[in-house]
Parts: structure tokens; C-alpha cells; sequence
């Protein structure tokens, strides 16, 4: 991978149903039989809480090959406070391109643009594997607990990255995530009937059935 071989730019209305396209690629049969950020992207587009400033896409060759967006968010504070922070994703990168750099080339160029709209931090659901070479590392370590998760549940896959340095350091609480991301299967495939058969299988590693 070379940094010449790529732009990274903000989506735009035309791209959404290239965008959506890409993202079904990228994480059909991964996850679960199929998948559903296809469609999460497609309804978090109108959430209020989505934030256009930080919806990008990956070209290569006038081709899409990549795509991340964000979200406004909050933790509730155990003293009672409101922390407005960022979850991110789904970030996907089209099949053929995955672990040859690209995803991280993404996932850096869009941190670094949030810093620079001066959001504090962001944490959301991910493998440390990966992104813990961009600085992200688990939310337990600032005190911050995952929403409706039993204190003594795995929490290895709730991962933060403060923007601003010492964001945190006062913060003691519980991290929400924004409804638009739950979906109702239903509306997933009847959304999904207006795209190439597909077929669903389940696979080892698959985390929902």
C-alpha cells in the first residue's frame, strides 16, 4: 500500500448506495449469517446524533474501497455529569484490500480529523488487536463501564481513545450507545431484498447466530 494510491474524502449523497454496498461486502458472514451495518449506516445517515464532518469514504482508482463514520454520544458520569464523546463505525474495507494497511490509513486519517474538531474522546466496540496499534485501549482502564454489561462480564472488546489528552481523567461511569444502531431484523431484510442475493452462512468465530 502506498499513501498515493488512495484518497480519502467525505461521502456524498451519490456515493450512499456504493457505501452501502461496500459495507454488506465487508462484513457479510463475518459476525453473524449476513449481516446488518449495511443497513445501520443507511438509517444513522438521518440520526441527529450522526456527524456529517466525519462520514468518510476510501478511493482507490475512483473506486470506493473503504468507508467510516461517527457518532455523538455520552457517558453518564457516576457524580451526575453528561461527557458528550464519539463512537465510531461500522469501518469497513472491501474484502480483497483487508489487512494490507488500508483499514488503518482509514481509522488514523479520521481520529485525527475528529481531534481537530476538538471531540475528547472515543470509545466503542472493537478488537484491540487492531486497534491498539492507533492508540485505543480497553475503556475499563479510564473507569468506564459499558452499558447494562454485569461487572463481571468480558469487557475486552469495549475499547477507548481519548482525542484530548487527560479527557478522562475525572470520569468514573457508564457509556451509552446510540439508539440508531439497534435495528430490527426484519427491516434488515427487507432492506436487503433490494441487493444481490447473498447467501447467509454460519461460520466459526461468528459471534451472534
Amino acid at each position: 500500500m502506498s499513501t498515493n494510491d488512495y484518497i480519502i474524502r467525505l461521502e456524498k449523497e451519490e456515493d450512499y448506495r456504493n457505501v452501502e454496498n461496500l459495507v454488506r461486502e465487508a462484513f457479510w458472514n463475518v459476525y453473524r449469517p449476513g449481516c446488518s451495518e449495511h443497513y445501520v449506516i443507511h438509517t444513522l445517515r438521518n440520526d441527529p446524533a450522526f456527524v456529517r464532518e466525519l462520514d468518510f469514504v476510501m478511493e482507490q482508482g475512483g473506486k470506493l474501497i473503504g468507508q467510516n463514520l461517527f457518532m455523538k454520544t455520552i457517558i453518564e458520569a457516576d457524580d451526575g455529569r453528561v461527557i458528550p464523546v464519539l463512537t465510531m463505525g461500522p469501518i469497513g474495507i472491501i474484502p480483497e484490500l483487508k489487512r494490507k494497511g488500508y483499514g488503518k490509513a482509514l481509522l488514523d486519517y479520521s481520529l485525527d480529523k475528529a481531534s481537530k474538531l476538538g471531540f475528547g474522546a472515543v470509545l466503542f466496540e472493537g478488537n484491540i488487536d487492531f486497534y491498539g496499534k492507533s492508540g485505543f485501549t480497553y475503556a475499563r482502564e479510564f473507569g468506564i463501564r459499558y452499558h447494562d454489561l454485569p461487572e463481571d462480564e468480558d469487557s475486552s472488546f469495549f475499547l477507548c481513545k481519548e482525542l484530548i489528552p487527560g479527557y478522562l481523567d475525572d470520569v468514573i461511569g457508564v457509556y451509552q450507545t446510540p439508539n440508531g444502531y439497534y435495528v430490527k431484523d426484519e427491516d434488515v431484510d427487507e432492506f436487503d431484498k433490494d441487493f444481490p442475493y447473498k447467501e447467509k452462512l454460519k461460520l466459526p468465530g461468528q459471534i451472534f447466530s
